[in-house]
């Protein structure tokens, strides 16, 4: 930036040159007085500098650059009247400070000289500035002007006294102050200009030698918060996500359906109504179905006793109880569902999905690089918001919108897409821009970093997401936004692995060649320079980009190995496998960090959790009479329970299965022994005399 120093000295000749100015004809005072409040006007327009007073930011102004560009304009007109004023041009020479430009105008002015205001923005409205905005686009206008005209400066003859220039290289401001959006005070050579002929892109870095503005500093440090913290067993860690009060509502749900449904069965042992246990002893089973591969299996064939089965699984319940808890499982009160449906189209999971998730955003502190991506859930049933999305594997399904952390994969916000909503609390804007303001809302003001996609990225939203939430952005950007230049679009003509770099004030634009005919394009809020990788010759944030994208990818993968999400009709189920699928995958991360174990075998942890919600259903099964007794001698072995050594006394009359006889046979009996109580049948039994009997129990 240059600076100009004022002489401070004022002699006779001033006061000489003054009033010949005066004396001069009416039209050139009015070209004199324009061109000093074009002067005066870029001065007040200069940002102020905090930290400094009213009367250093009015030096710094006269300081400014643009004060050399005015001063060219009153040097063209006073130009022209070189001829009739020879003798004055010396006086000039020596005198041309801003102090002399203020006491011309100030004398310039005789019918406002007894009464001028010294107040600059008093000044403007005096010579008929009233309108901010359209002396701003007045002044750009005269500057572009100026810098097309040739640079002409006056030659004098007299060397006595020269003008003290001050070239300074680098600001002396803390941190970087350059304007990147001010494209006219350019040159055409240095910049890039966007389709839409206003977004201006530099074509040089911001210098690297001063210190540069704070960002990405994390104050949170990532890792368990809240009730999560210290918690060191898997079933706690993952209770944390599916609590009490989320099992409560499903229970209490599920057996108001039961309720009603249950008289239309013909026996009421499978259609009674349920409970906690046996509601986490279903969830129990789910999980087993997906670290066996087994969630698409026929259901016949998993309770099968024909060798090739489960064996937990008829253990735990019957293939009749299974099917009939999985028909009627619900989420919400269907009373009241038509209701909540003519504002909420996500009405039927809405309670329980908007609990997980905010389990979710309180139990975790995610790290500074964060992904936001789409997940499609497999459904092809009828549903009023299912979508197709070719490159997806399934293809058909319900899209959910997640924030993920991008190298501990935990899944701190979700966001189910149900499309257009009906007027209400629950309408909102659908377009990408908003999306991503709603998801990223638990991580306002955190100074994280976010990567997208091209779905999601734009110009507006990495500034926006930086200026008013603190957060930097990563993402590619599609080719057909109409802020990028065409440069950056172009493929012909360009190296394999060249890049292009453009500059603004809050991002960075990267059009790189990985290969012939193929150009990607980013945009990067993080990144303020054109730093290149010597090995792979691809640019930092292009690495930046590739090391953080997957977040989200690598959660729908996870939840792909071990899919418990069983075949349905139903959108609700799918949403609730969803969460069931994620709540493994979250406190496995809680899980790992709070034991300090770097790896851990996920199979295994999702088969701890599955056992653990089975346990207290299996011992109340156990105590049951109506079950088979191989069922239960079954039961009591898993779980390490000693039976009683006698079965109480049958009563008189009482009818029970014969201990020895197979289920096949099934056989029925009144008889019983004296000593174990057990019944049989007649063919297992030994026939002895009362005498023989009381021989063999007295010795």
């Amino acid at each position: 930036m240059m600076t100009l120093s004022p002489s401070l000295g004022f002699k006779f000749q001033v006061l000489e040159v003054t009033c010949t100015l005066y004396k001069a004809k009416e039209s050139f005072f009015h070209e004199s007085v324009t061109v000093c409040a074009q002067l005066l006007d870029l001065l007040v327009e200069r940002p102020r500098c905090p930290g400094k007073t009213s009367k250093q930011n009015d030096t710094n102004r006269v300081k400014s650059a643009h004060l050399l560009f005015s001063v060219n304009l009153l040097l063209q007109l006073l130009r022209q009247l070189r001829l009739h004023l020879s003798n004055l041009v010396s006086t000039l020479r020596s005198y041309f400070t801003f102090e002399f430009l203020y006491l011309m105008l100030y004398i310039t002015l005789p019918y406002v000289a007894s009464n001028f205001p010294l107040n600059m923005f008093l000044l403007l409205k005096l010579v008929g500035v009233m309108s901010y905005e359209e002396e701003q686009q007045r002044v750009s206008r005269l500057l572009s002007e100026v810098e097309r005209e040739p640079q002409e400066s006056l030659h004098f003859d007299d060397d006595d006294e020269e003008d003290l220039l001050e070239v300074r290289e680098e600001s002396s401001d803390s941190e970087q102050d350059w304007d990147m959006d001010d494209g006219e005070a350019m040159k055409e050579d240095d910049i890039f200009t966007g389709k839409d002929g206003t977004t201006i892109w530099r074509k040089k870095a911001p210098k690297q030698s001063v210190r540069t503005r704070s960002k990405n500093i994390i104050t949170q440090l990532p890792g368990p918060r809240g009730k999560t913290k210290g918690i060191t067993s898997a079933i706690e860690s993952w209770r944390c996500f599916f609590d009490s009060s989320i099992i409560n509502m499903i229970t209490d749900c599920t057996n108001k359906v039961i309720d009603k449904v249950s008289p239309n069965y013909g026996r009421s042992t499978y259609a009674r109504p349920t409970n906690v246990h046996e509601i986490e002893a279903l969830m129990g089973l789910l999980l087993l179905c997906g670290i066996n591969k087994s969630n698409h299996q026929n259901a016949e064939d998993l309770f099968s006793t024909k060798g090739n089965s489960i064996e937990i699984f008829r253990l735990v319940m019957s293939l009749q109880r299974f099917r009939f808890l999985l028909r009627h499982l619900t989420f919400d009160d269907k009373e009241t569902r038509n209701e909540r449906r003519k504002v909420d189209k996500l009405a039927p999971v809405r309670e329980i999905f908007d609990l997980f998730v905010e389990n979710c955003k309180n139990n975790f502190s995610l790290s500074a690089q964060v992904t936001i991506d789409e997940k499609l859930e497999a459904f092809r049933g009828r549903c009023g918001f299912r979508q197709y999305i070719p490159n997806k594997p399934a293809k058909y399904g319900i899209k959910i919108f997640a924030l993920c952390n991008a190298k501990m994969h935990y899944t701190s916000n979700l966001e189910v897409y149900v499309g257009k909503q009906p007027e209400g609390p629950y309408s909102m804007d659908n377009r990408a821009f908003a999306v991503v303001e709603r998801l990223c809302k638990p991580i306002y003001y955190t100074n994280r970093n976010v990567t997208m996609d091209n779905w999601f990225t734009s110009i507006e939203l990495l500034e926006r997401l930086l200026n008013v939430y603190q957060l930097t952005s990563v993402g590619t950007i599609r080719k057909n936004k109409r802020g990028l230049p065409p440069e950056f679009v172009q493929e012909k003509g360009r190296k394999v692995k060249s890049c292009l770099f453009g500059f603004r004030k809050n991002c960075t634009l990267v059009s790189y060649v990985p290969r012939k005919g193929k150009n990607v394009l980013l945009i990067s809020s993080m990144h303020d320079y054109d730093q290149v990788d010597a090995i792979t010759k691809k640019p930092d944030i292009i690495l930046t980009y590739n090391s953080t994208k997957g977040g989200v990818d690598v959660v729908d993968r996870l939840c792909a190995n071990y899919n418990c999400a069983r075949p349905t009709r139903r959108w609700q189920m799918v949403v609730f496998y969803s969460l069931l699928n994620i709540s493994t995958i979250n406190s496995q991360v809680i899980y790992t960090i709070n034991n300090n174990k770097e790896s851990l075998v996920r199979r295994k942890f999702i088969e701890g959790i599955a056992f653990s919600l089975i346990e207290k259903h299996l011992r109340n099964r156990a105590s049951m009479e109506n079950i088979p007794r191989i069922t239960r001698l079954r039961v009591n072995e898993l779980l390490t329970i000693k039976p009683s050594e006698f079965p109480p006394n049958p009563t008189k009359g009482q009818i029970g299965r014969c201990k020895y006889c197979d289920s096949k046979r099934n056989r029925k009996t009144r008889y019983s022994c004296k000593i174990c109580n057990s019944f049989l049948c007649l063919e297992h039994v030994t026939l002895l005399c009362e005498r023989c009997y009381a021989k063999n129990s007295d010795s």
